[in-house]
């Protein structure tokens, strides 16, 4: 949903407003960059009412972080499935994200970067995100006694994949390094 959309949609609660803003905001544009006043008029919604529900701006960046690792997560397991289940889901996932036009990398990298230092929250929330992206390849592969380590390795590559993904022209290069570790772990399995 855009921003712009949310003055249209009346039957969200204002802190779901809020939230909805906050993400799309947050993402586009960075953590810092985005400013409370600007939340506060693109949700349409009262300075009162945004301190009730989110007293600082530190808060309102844990539940974004929240609200976006739940579904990138339910995002990225239903991708992988209808892409087939196993390993080899991976790439063509990865390829429906990066190709998206609202795709701005990774919201975790980019939150440690941004407030990393200053905001432990927002660190433990990244790390758990990439945890259990790292469950959801280990799922994808067959056990071993290399699964764990094999899963590890494949979610560094994602994370240097979406990196390079935002700077290359074209995802494909990106996505193109990512297939042949793909392929030889998979061939290794």
């Amino acid at each position: 949903m855009n921003p712009t959309d949310l003055m249209d949609a009346p039957d969200l609660a204002p802190a779901e407003r809020i939230l909805l803003t906050a993400h799309d905001l947050f993402y586009r544009d960075g953590i810092r960059a985005t400013g409370i006043d600007r939340v506060i008029a693109e949700s349409g919604v009262a300075k009162k009412t945004f301190y009730r529900y989110f007293p600082s701006k530190n808060d309102l960046i844990v539940a974004f972080l929240e609200y976006r690792h739940d579904n990138w997560m339910k995002w990225f397991d239903s991708a992988l499935e209808r892409h087939g289940g196993n390993l080899s889901a991976l790439v063509p996932a990865l390829a429906e994200w990066f190709e998206s036009d609202a795709y701005r990398g990774c919201a975790f990298i980019n939150s440690v970067v941004e407030v990393g230092g200053t905001q432990p929250e927002a660190v433990e929330i990244s790390r758990r995100h990439k945890a259990d992206m790292a469950a959801s390849i280990r799922k994808l592969l067959p056990p071993s006694r290399t699964t764990k380590a094999d899963a590890l390795a494949l979610a560094v590559a994602v994370d240097g994949a979406i990196v390079a993904a935002q700077f290359e022209a074209s995802p494909a290069a990106a996505l193109k390094s990512l297939a042949r570790l793909v392929r030889a772990i998979g061939s290794e399995a």
